[in-house]
């Protein structure tokens, strides 16, 4: 007769290890099901569940099983509950698009009694456990990565010890009447990389230099701007515009061996020296973005300023930046030079 308890139990790691001893010992389900006071079947499913494909019956590793069984069952829907879960997942999807402020702010509308945070659901968008239904793309800017709440600090005010700012500036420098002001910056390639290439543009004529730099450091930037400036006219060099990079820390030196004034532009204010910027978008066509610069040469580089300096340009009347210059070479600017 067997002893039948009033409510389920699952079997204990004890009764396992007796299950296994037993087993051991040739007796069978029914007799080990009656010395442990449960139904054979309990017995027999326990043993094949555990001992599946020829393996042996290990009573620790069958309690393991059930534990961890155990625990997915137990496991609470995201986000409080099933029906928020719901909700947040439909009002994130393509057909409605809502950010999770405003899911915050309507479900407890919609579903009195309930309520959630726009953070509980940006860190569900962005847990582990959910980034293989993309979530992120639902969202406004659809990044990938979640920024900081309150975004990076931006620091306005340049570092760049003695730093003049643009302000600062001649106004006959935007005027673009008179040659001799330049703009510089560099172009990158992979962030890994050591090299990049240094763009330096006259305002007026869009002559371009270009120089393949080993480093990105100050040394580097300060040596090829002085080395190609310097063999120009004095006329042809008046005030030079760059951003506030550590690459241009050494502006002092650059004024100084050139006799020209450097002017800084305000911090992520790149349109203040848009021609040069502008000139970049033409270096690209050459070495696009998130493409190496470690393999290209000093040649490569200097073909790429030649084609720049003989390409016909709208804004110069179709003239090429190299004719331009040369017009402003006998011009009145440039006549005592």
């Amino acid at each position: 007769m067997y002893l039948f308890l009033n409510t389920y139990q699952h079997l204990s790691l004890e009764e396992r290890e007796k299950i296994y001893a037993l087993r051991e010992q040739g007796f069978s389900f029914r007799n080990i099901g009656n010395q442990l006071g449960r139904d054979h079947t309990t017995i027999s499913r326990e043993y094949s569940r555990n001992a599946k494909y020829g393996r042996t019956y290990i009573p620790c590793r069958a309690q393991n099983q059930v534990d961890r069984r155990g625990s997915l069952q137990r496991y609470q829907a995201p986000l409080k509950k099933p029906e928020v879960f719901l909700y947040v997942r439909e009002h994130l999807r393509k057909s409605f698009r809502w950010s999770p402020e405003t899911i915050s702010g309507r479900l407890s509308i919609d579903h009195p009694g309930n309520s959630i945070t726009k953070e509980t659901i940006y860190r569900y968008i962005y847990c582990r456990s959910s980034r293989p239904y993309r979530l992120w793309e639902n969202l406004t800017l659809a990044r990938k990565k979640r920024r900081k709440l309150k975004g990076r600090r931006v620091h306005r005010d340049s570092r760049i010890p003695e730093a003049v700012s643009i302000d600062s500036r001649p106004q006959i420098v935007a005027q673009r009447v008179r040659p001799g002001d330049w703009e510089s910056d560099n172009m990158e390639g992979l962030r890994s990389d050591r090299k990049v290439v240094s763009v330096t543009v006259e305002r007026l004529s869009r002559s371009t230099i270009l120089d393949l730099l080993p480093t990105r450091g100050a040394t580097s930037k300060t040596m090829a701007v002085t080395r190609r400036l310097k063999i120009l006219p004095e006329k042809l060099r008046h005030t030079l515009t760059v951003d506030n990079g550590a690459e241009n820390t050494n502006h002092k030196v650059i004024s100084s061996k050139l006799g020209l004034d450097v002017y800084f532009c305000h911090a992520y204010h790149a349109w203040e020296k848009g021609t040069n910027e502008n000139t970049i978008k033409y270096v690209r066509r050459f070495f696009p973005k998130h493409t190496s610069l470690q393999e290209i040469t000093p040649q490569q580089v200097a073909d790429v300023e030649n084609w720049m300096n003989n390409l016909p340009r709208k804004c110069l009347g179709y003239l090429t930046p190299y004719e331009k210059m040369s017009q402003l070479l006998n011009s009145k600017w440039c006549a005592s030079a």
